[in-house]
C-alpha cells in the first residue's frame, strides 16, 4: 500500500511541526508540503495533489473554509480534514457545506489522528467525540423545536417562542444584541469573524421587519431577550 500523501495548513509552525513529530515514523502517512495561509493551501493542493489536506480554519487570507471550497471544486477526490479549534455549530456546518470529509478539534491525539485520516482516505466522514456529540444535539434540539406545541393567541397560532422564524444562532446574536453589545464582542463572545455577525444581523433585520438596529434591541428586549433566559 502506498503511503497517504499529506498536505499541512497550517499558519502556526507549532502546530505545523507538532503534527510532523505525531506523524514521524508511521509508515502509512507521508507529508508532502506545509501551507501558512489559505491561498497557499489552494496552491499547494493544486501543486503537490495531495491525498489529504489537513486544514485550520483561521488563516491569512482565505480561511480555511474558503480554501477548502476552492480546492475541492477542481480536485474533488482530495479529501480534506478539517482540523481546528473552533467547536461551534456555524463552523462546523459551514464545514460540511464546503465538502470537508471530517472535523477535529486540535487536541486530537496521535491515534485519533491516525484514524481520522484513514477514514477520509477511504472516503468516509469522521468527527472527533466532541464534534460528533455536538451535531447530536443539534439535530435533537431541531427536532424538538419541531414538536414543540403551539398556543393561540387572539383566536391566531404562534410558537411559543418568540420570533420562530431565527435560526439558532441568530438567537445568540438577537440575545447579545439585545444585551447592547457591539458587533466585535459578539464575534468575540461566539467565536466568528465581525463579517459573519453583521450578516447574522442583517438576516435578523430582514426576518423581524426592523428598519434598524435599534428597533430590533427594542423588539428583543419586549419580547424577553437580554435578560438571558427567554432567547
Amino acid at each position: 500500500m502506498e503511503a497517504i500523501r499529506i498536505l499541512i495548513a497550517d499558519d502556526h509552525l507549532f502546530y505545523r511541526e507538532g503534527v510532523r513529530t505525531l506523524l514521524k515514523g508511521v509508515p502509512e502517512v507521508e507529508i508532502v508540503g506545509d501551507a501558512t495561509s489559505g491561498d497557499e493551501a489552494v496552491a499547494q493542493a493544486t501543486e503537490l495533489q495531495p491525498d489529504i489536506v489537513l486544514m485550520d480554519i483561521k488563516m491569512p487570507g482565505l480561511n480555511g473554509i474558503e480554501a477548502t471550497r476552492h480546492i475541492l471544486q477542481n480536485h474533488s477526490r482530495i479529501g480534506v480534514l478539517i482540523v481546528t479549534m473552533f467547536d461551534d455549530d456555524e463552523t462546523v456546518f459551514a464545514a460540511m457545506r464546503a465538502g470537508a470529509r471530517g472535523y477535529l478539534l486540535k487536541d486530537a491525539d496521535r491515534e485519533e489522528l491516525l484514524r481520522a485520516v484513514s477514514a477520509v482516505y477511504r472516503g468516509e466522514a469522521i468527527f472527533s467525540p466532541v464534534i460528533a456529540q455536538r451535531m447530536v444535539q443539534y439535530f435533537a434540539s431541531l427536532a424538538a423545536q419541531a414538536r414543540a406545541p403551539e398556543h393561540t393567541v387572539g383566536g391566531s397560532s404562534q410558537s411559543a417562542r418568540p420570533f420562530p422564524d431565527l435560526t439558532e444562532r441568530e438567537r445568540e446574536v438577537l440575545e447579545l444584541l439585545a444585551q447592547g453589545h457591539n458587533n466585535p464582542v459578539i464575534a468575540e463572545r461566539l467565536i466568528l469573524s465581525v463579517k459573519t455577525v453583521q450578516n447574522h444581523v442583517s438576516s435578523i433585520l430582514g426576518k423581524l421587519q426592523a428598519v434598524d438596529r435599534a428597533q430590533v434591541i427594542v423588539r428583543a428586549r419586549d419580547a424577553g431577550f437580554g435578560k438571558g433566559g427567554a432567547a
